[in-house]
């Protein structure tokens, strides 16, 4: 029995899984409000005391950079221990993963059913390939071909420095860089990013929010709310934001994917993409995507692909406990 965690800025899933052959076989999965508790071990005791478990190995992906067993959480007020984590939940070893080395984990574990097409591309089997994943932040991750099968590793990417392209990407960077100083992608790419394209939208005069949205934005999740209301037509604020959003999307991936030399593919994941994904699917991702001058023949050979299946890093994460727990990561 396989105890595996995904633990985000919003959500933090926790799954039991049985591994007797090479399947994984999904026993209970629960969701817990992060900011509702003072540490991941809350979480994961509690689980446990519900479900009268004892696994023989645990996997835990967690959003932020791990060392030495370790993970200061990017989104969350936590420090992640993996030491302490084990001993407090009385597990033999606990597999501390980044979330998206997590979720790279987890992709061989889908059936092509759970990813959408975006670019069909020609897949070299032996190339690297990356995950990039829009959620309360923006994760990536590469895997590189170790001679036998693609071994996924952390990257933090989503703290690099966001790049515009453009008069209006321009305009947009000087609007974060008052806001927040130094100007990541996530600070454009993540479910808070969306807010912060819509809002410099909004204050710059590019459109009415009529009082019936501003109602919307107060009671529910922004970020929803507004690709939502996108996706509907409703508001042409909205449009113009979720576009933007998506034009970045697909130039950050295609940055990933040269980074990487991701000619195995890309893969985008996170919680945004599949409620977007018309919006994937049109030419303003795949355009800004191949708009890498001289590298463009290169990018047009490489497959991209939506993640749709919501347990992809569950999943990862109870694989990467099952391929490393022997190595004492």
């Amino acid at each position: 029995m396989i105890l595996a965690g995904d633990a985000g800025g919003t959500n933090t899933r926790l799954a039991l899984f049985e591994s007797r052959t090479a399947d994984l076989q999904l026993l209970t999965e629960r969701i817990y409000p992060s900011k509702k508790y003072k540490g991941l071990e809350d979480i994961v005791v509690e689980f446990l005391q519900k479900n009268s478990a004892k696994p023989d190995q645990a996997g835990i992906g967690v959003a932020g950079p791990i060392r030495d067993g370790r993970c200061v959480a990017t989104n969350l007020p936590w420090i992640v221990d993996a030491a302490k984590l084990a001993a407090a939940a009385g597990l033999p070893q606990v597999v501390l993963l980044n979330d998206l080395e997590a979720n790279a984990y987890g992709i061989a574990t889908l059936p092509p059913a759970d990813l959408a097409v975006i670019q069909q591309g020609i897949a070299y089997p032996k190339g690297n390939a990356a995950v990039i994943s829009a959620g309360t932040g923006l994760g990536e991750a590469g895997m590189y071909w170790d001679g036998t099968t693609l071994r996924p590793f952390a990257a933090e990417g989503g703290h690099s420095s966001f790049a515009p392209e453009g008069e209006l990407q321009g305009e947009l960077f000087q609007y974060l860089a008052r806001k927040f100083g130094h100007v990541s992608c996530e600070r454009v790419l993540s479910g808070p990013g969306l807010v912060n394209v819509y809002e410099f939208f909004r204050d710059t005069g590019r459109g009415a929010e009529p009082a019936w949205l501003a109602d919307d934005l107060r009671s529910g999740d922004p970020a929803a709310v507004i690709s939502s209301t996108a996706l509907a037509g409703k508001s042409d604020l909205c449009v113009s934001a979720l576009d933007l959003f998506v034009q970045t999307y697909g130039a950050e991936a295609g940055n990933l994917a040269l980074h990487m030399l991701a000619t195995a593919g890309i893969y985008i994941g996170g919680g945004i993409a599949p409620k977007i994904l018309q919006k994937l699917k049109s030419s303003l991702f795949l355009d800004a995507f191949l708009a890498k001058g001289r590298m463009k023949p290169l990018l047009e050979a490489i497959p991209v692909r939506v993640i749709l299946n919501e347990n992809t890093a569950l999943r990862g994460a109870a694989r990467g406990a099952i391929l490393n727990s022997s190595a004492g990561k």
